[in-house]
């Protein structure tokens, strides 16, 4: 194992399953692959549009295999999830504007994951709203933020501030040539490779020079 820290970006968007996925992994070997983990809360919306991409939710084949696929990806990653009966990643917003308030109020480590984990569980899991302002507050209460701090939270969320950060790193990940979530970016030793999906960690191990012993290399599913 190399010595040097690697930076390793995870672009994300709570719409996307497979980026819980990803997060989940990544949250696991970080101490394990010595990187530096960062997370980029984007908006998978300006991502479809901005890349002239299509979502699953207009494809009646992708979507149908993504279904099934996400079945057989929730059990081996450990994370249990079941498909909402709509999706739309415009539903994603209000809570992506959430969630980079949440960083730019300086809490980027355990707090930012705790609410991200807890508004893919609200969408992911118990098929709970993530548009609302008191969906919002309930996540917010839940991943352990003070009801002051969740008030503070909301109203920045809707400041323009906020607005232009969000669209400034989905307009980061585009420049990637990112086309859709989770999007991963690793740097070593100045060089920068892009990584599209939950199912590309093996390929990533070996570009920063480590290993892959599977999701989980401490626990057997993930610590929800």
């Amino acid at each position: 194992m190399s010595n040097s820290r690697r930076v390793v970006e995870l672009f994300y968007d709570v719409i996307s399953p497979y980026s819980w996925l990803a997060f989940e992994v990544l949250c696991c070997y970080r101490n394990v692959w010595n990187i530096d983990l960062k997370f980029k809360p984007a908006f998978l919306g300006g991502v479809i549009y901005g890349s002239d991409s299509q979502p699953a939710v207009v494809n009646p084949s992708k979507l149908m295999y993504m279904v099934s696929d996400l079945k057989l990806a929730s059990e081996y990653f450990g994370v249990p999830m079941f498909q909402p009966s709509k999706l739309s990643e415009k539903d994603s917003l209000n809570a992506m504007r959430f969630v980079t308030a949440v960083a730019e109020k300086g809490k980027e480590g355990d707090t930012l994951e705790r609410v991200s984990r807890e508004l893919w569980t609200r969408k992911w899991r118990t098929h709970q709203d993530i548009t609302q302002p008191a969906s919002l507050t309930d996540a917010g209460l839940k991943a352990g933020l003070s009801a002051n701090e969740v008030e503070e939270i909301l109203t920045l969320s809707i400041s323009q501030p906020i607005k232009d950060k969000l669209k400034s790193v989905t307009e980061e990940a585009l420049e990637y040539k990112c086309f859709g979530f989770p999007f991963i970016v690793c740097h070593v030793n100045g060089k920068a490779k892009v990584f599209f999906g939950s199912d590309r960690f093996e390929l990533m191990a070996y570009f920063i020079g480590e290993k892959w012993v599977g999701p989980y290399p401490d626990k057997p599913t993930a610590q929800m």
